[in-house]
């Protein structure tokens, strides 16, 4: 599916949050090239930035972190509970500090996907892409990290749902998804693995979170990792 099939037949709206006003003008000039995406705004602090998504229902903001007056963490918080902006937008934390409290206050905050600035063009364009789909993305070695840290005894939590309530509310089907879920595999991956419609499997994801109360399929990632679901390497 493309990205301007996920938005209807119109590009996909992306608003820049970020202080420092040359990035801005960088990304403005990386995604504008994109005949599916359309640069609907841009704020210099995360204040504005919560502001600009209400009023403006972006699909996807890219959000730094350190900003003045209210930071990206706290903005994302704010724009995931904002129940005036219902299912989205998706929010995709971008920044030059390469730290684990950022990524795991990132997904816990709602964040649906997390980057570095010293990523490619095509990697940011493709980001855009996958959140705008719906799905949760992460860089490859962000993922191993939340793996391993998730996965150790003790490792923390990101999502506050009950495991066993939850777990046990799952059909079998919908437990064989969450299991292909997290080992990143698409809907048309585990539509092939199940000889299942990607309609059907696009159907069992969204019951999946619903069941377990998460946000995306990055939080589904965590939660079937940090609730031993599955296990790495298995």
């Amino acid at each position: 599916m493309s990205a301007g099939d996920a938005t209807g037949s119109r590009p996909i709206r992306v608003l820049l949050a970020d202080d420092q006003h040359l990035v801005r003008t960088g990304f403005r000039v990386i995604l504008e090239v994109e005949d599916d995406i359309e640069v609907v705004g841009e704020a210099a602090d995360g204040d504005r930035a919560v502001g600009m998504t209400r009023a403006l229902r972006p699909d996807v903001v890219l959000m730094d972190v350190e900003m003045p007056r209210v930071d990206g963490l706290e903005a994302t918080r704010r724009i995931s509970a904002d129940t005036d902006t219902p299912g989205g937008p998706a929010v995709l934390i971008l920044t030059t500090f390469d730290r684990d409290d950022y990524l795991f206050a990132a997904l816990r905050a709602g964040a649906s996907g997390f980057l570095l600035k010293n990523g490619t063009p095509e990697a940011l364009v493709e980001a855009i892409r996958v959140l705008a789909r719906g799905d949760g993305l992460l860089a490859p070695d962000v993922t191993r990290r939340v793996i391993a840290t998730f996965a150790r005894p003790g490792g923390g939590s990101v999502v506050g749902t009950s495991p066993e309530a939850a777990l046990g509310d799952l059909t079998p089907r919908e437990r064989e998804v969450l299991v292909l879920v997290a080992g990143g595999a698409s809907n048309a991956e585990i539509a092939a693995a199940l000889h299942l419609g990607e309609a059907t499997v696009k159907s069992h994801v969204s019951r999946v979170l619903a069941k377990l109360g998460l946000r995306d399929r990055v939080q589904a990632v965590v939660f079937a990792y940090e609730h031993g679901v599955v296990r790495p390497g298995g």
